[in-house]
């Protein structure tokens, strides 16, 4: 299971930090960053890419629409 740093999240999605936080914290359906160490949190590069991928979708079936 790959762990992916807040900066590798932040360039996979192009935005910034206080975006990325502002999405986890809004959108539910957001993966949740998990504890790495005390002062270092990291999020699940499988859970960021079906994200990724569920967006795609809704985007898709949205012009089909």
């Amino acid at each position: 299971m790959e762990l992916l740093s807040i900066r590798r999240v932040m360039d996979r999605l192009n935005v910034g930090r206080t975006s990325l936080w502002k999405l986890s914290k809004d959108d539910p359906t957001f993966p949740k960053p998990v504890q790495v160490t005390p002062g270092r949190k990291a999020f699940v590069a499988n859970e960021i890419n079906a994200w990724i991928a569920a967006r795609i979708a809704e985007r898709d079936q949205a012009g089909r629409a």
